[in-house]
């Protein structure tokens, strides 16, 4: 996170890694679940619609980290160095690869890898495993005991059972 902090001619400090994988990959399994949801709810399941599907995700992941990105190269407001817009962009990397799985999963049941119809749950049980070991890789390498670190990883769990619950009173 950007220190606005910093005195006047201190450099700013820009995002560091681990908070961009956690939010990032954060942000792309709540995306995927909930694009897996948005895109399954009128029971369009054939192989074509998962390809669809597929292809989907993985538009609407590099929108929302192109958009990401920019806005924190906005939000910023720091000097106008070269590349820095493309650095923004770049450090939206983990909400792109954290929506891969789900990608390949739907896919899969497009190029017939597996039954088209029934990948809606496992891509939401995958989500949710990615959301919890977030969850305790972050804790674990903030420091935090590993009772700490598994309650974090559960409560960022939590974030993927609310897509499946809002998906289950939706249909």
């Amino acid at each position: 996170m950007a220190d606005s902090t910093a005195a006047a001619g201190e450099p700013r400090r820009g995002h560091d890694t681990r908070e961009a994988i956690l939010f990032g990959g954060v942000y792309g399994a709540v995306l995927a679940s909930a694009m897996v949801a948005a895109l399954s709810q009128h029971g369009h399941n054939s192989a074509g619609s998962r390809r669809y599907d597929a292809a989907w995700l993985l538009v609407t992941a590099l929108a929302s980290a192109l958009a990401h990105g920019y806005a924190h190269y906005i939000a910023e407001r720091a000097p106008n160095h070269r590349g820095a817009v493309l650095r923004s962009l770049a450090a939206e990397w983990p909400l792109v690869v954290t929506v891969l799985p789900t990608v390949l999963l739907l896919a899969g049941g497009g190029w017939g890898w597996w039954p088209s119809d029934q990948v809606e749950y496992p891509a939401f049980a995958l989500n949710i495993a990615i959301l919890f070991a977030l969850g305790v890789i972050t804790a674990r390498r903030a420091e935090r005991s590993w009772p700490g670190a598994v309650l974090t990883g559960l409560v960022d769990a939590l974030l993927g059972v609310i897509v499946v619950v809002a998906n289950a009173f939706i249909h």
